[in-house]
């Protein structure tokens, strides 16, 4: 079932604009927002290269942003807006934030764990569930990974 409505095709062009960050930082272009009340609370891009860090993703940026904005690492009336399905990392801080919602554009047929290789997000396993709508403004979000990694495949190597 999917849970379409016009706002997340809005939101969604800020999760670009965060990615289009990233990739002017020579970052894998990924951008996430949280939303509270129609408002944006978090927001972050990939910045693993600039921070050294293997957990910087656009995601776990988001998140930490959106609990120091809201004080409470809860955000449990929050919906996250991401350009590539998540993986298992980010699902992982998804679930334990008690995020209800994930919007998200591209799929992930090699790490995605919002439905694509396996759906972490609706285990009767674990304690806490979320709404998965996957493929919004996909065809924006596919170029601009797919030109990111073509002009890294097409620069001269040293």
């Amino acid at each position: 079932m999917k849970f379409y409505n016009r706002d997340h095709d809005y939101y969604m062009q800020f999760a670009l604009k965060e990615a289009e960050k990233a990739w002017e930082a020579g970052e894998i272009p990924v951008g996430a927002v949280i939303i509270h009340e129609g408002e944006i609370i978090g927001k972050g891009f990939n910045q693993r290269e600039m921070l050294k860090d293997p957990t910087a993703h656009a995601e776990m940026i988001a998140i930490s942003s959106a609990a120091e904005n809201l004080g409470d690492w809860r955000l449990e009336n929050c919906t996250l807006y991401v350009t590539l399905e998540p993986c298992p990392m980010c699902t992982g801080a998804i679930l334990n934030a008690r995020i209800p919602k994930v919007v998200f554009g591209a799929y992930d047929d090699e790490a995605g764990m919002c439905g694509s290789v396996e759906n972490l997000c609706d285990q009767n396993l674990l304690n806490h569930k979320s709404i998965i709508v996957g493929g919004i403004l996909e065809e924006q979000c596919e170029i601009l990974l797919k030109s990111f990694f073509s002009k890294v495949r097409n620069q001269p190597r040293d």
